[in-house]
């Protein structure tokens, strides 16, 4: 057993981009981490395991300017039935934002969590255009940033960090606009289609 338990609080877990991100700190860990995706019916299991770590980082992806509801019911869970001891709780948060200061409400709300409830909060790595860096030229500027948080979770030493493109807003405006209209077209949507709410009745 490891040092650390990652903890993957995204909605699409097993094909999320949290997972890639979880994998890359895995393998930049000295003292060993273990991973569990967080999913409806295993809270009570994570709620016992997590006792016997001394970190917990929890993974996930900025939704509606907080943090998705996969996660949030699962701490519900954990406040109501807390392990013995008691793990530092970190976080690494993307989002699809070039600006990665779009997740310091959602980091805030892990904080106030870890406040409330008597857990040591720890590190924190804040990715920008979470969606994109990964498969582009600058992933090496995240793997640096998550190389470094792994870093701080094996010396016990808290850090608070944040990485993104280093593009402009229009830029990235752009590309990502290209991005989306490429996508469509895979499954034969136009992006006339694509810009009204008419794509949703379509599912």
């Amino acid at each position: 057993m490891g040092n650390i338990l990652i903890l993957n609080g995204s909605p699409r877990a097993p094909k999320s981009n949290s997972k890639r991100y979880a994998e890359i700190f895995s393998k930049s860990c000295k003292t060993g981490a273990d991973s569990s995706n967080i999913s409806k019916t295993n809270h009570a299991e994570l709620c016992r395991k997590i006792g016997a770590y001394r970190n917990v980082l929890l993974v996930f992806p900025l939704y509606a300017d907080g943090i998705p509801v996969t996660l949030l019911n699962f701490l519900k869970t954990l406040e109501n039935t807390p392990p013995e001891g008691k793990p530092v709780i970190s976080v690494l948060i993307n989002c699809g934002f070039l600006e990665y200061e779009q997740n310091s409400v959602a980091v805030d709300m892990i904080r106030f969590f870890c406040q409330e409830n008597g857990y040591p909060f720890g590190s924190v790595l804040k990715i920008g255009s979470g969606e994109a860096i990964l498969d582009t030229p600058f992933r090496f500027f995240a793997v640096r940033k998550i190389k470094k948080l792994a870093a701080s979770l094996d010396s016990g030493n808290p850090v608070s960090l944040q990485v993104t493109m280093p593009i402009s807003p229009k830029m990235f405006v752009k590309a990502s606009t290209n991005y989306w209209i490429n996508y469509g077209k895979r499954y034969g949507v136009s992006q006339e289609e694509m810009n009204t709410m008419e794509i949703e009745s379509q599912n």
